[in-house]
């Protein structure tokens, strides 16, 4: 809960005003939206790549892809996890996972069904929530790339980085377009 302490609060570049990630009135939904990607997506990625079998792999891919599915599904209907006024702390917690999905977790971990961008609404969303004020900034891919692909010598024994694929977050999301 880092994020909501004073001095990691993101500034809205507008009005520099704190934004306020886990307003009271949500806080019980956010905690419930929270653990509900956490297991199948934000853990389920890394019980994939740490399977010890394939009984454990599949019950765990199936979780990643099945949640996913939901999530799109959401994400059709409302512009953010909670609703379409505001960005909250259940969009920051799934936000590092959906930003290495294609890049890293689909090949490195095998969660290989299919890609993010075969997802509409959950690829706008991640590109949406990359491009919001400073955020880009704190991303790296070239850091967490060479990070995933040397560290896990059981997984990746050669260690060698992959070049692609190549992932336009500047995109336009055109989320701002949506009649939701």
């Amino acid at each position: 809960r880092m994020f909501c302490d004073p001095k990691f609060i993101a500034q809205d570049d507008v009005a520099a005003q704190p934004i306020d990630l886990i307003p009271s009135e949500l806080e019980a939904a956010i905690e419930e939206m929270v653990q509900a990607n956490y297991n199948p997506i934000n853990n389920g990625v890394y019980r994939c790549g740490f399977a010890s079998s394939q009984e454990a792999y599949d019950e765990a891919v199936t979780s990643v892809f099945a949640r996913l599915q939901e999530l799109e599904e959401l994400l059709g209907k409302q512009r953010y996890l909670m609703g379409n006024d505001r960005i909250t702390l259940a969009d920051i917690c799934l936000f590092p996972t959906l930003y290495r999905f294609d890049e890293v977790y689909h090949n490195h971990f095998k969660c290989n069904k299919k890609h993010l961008y075969e997802y509409p609404n959950l690829w706008a969303y991640t590109r949406e929530l990359y491009q919001q004020g400073t955020v880009k900034e704190s991303c790296r891919m070239d850091i967490i790339k060479e990070h995933y692909y040397t560290s896990h010598e059981s997984i990746h024994p050669r260690r060698y980085i992959p070049v692609g694929p190549d992932v336009d977050w500047e995109e336009p999301h055109g989320r701002d377009a949506q009649k939701w």
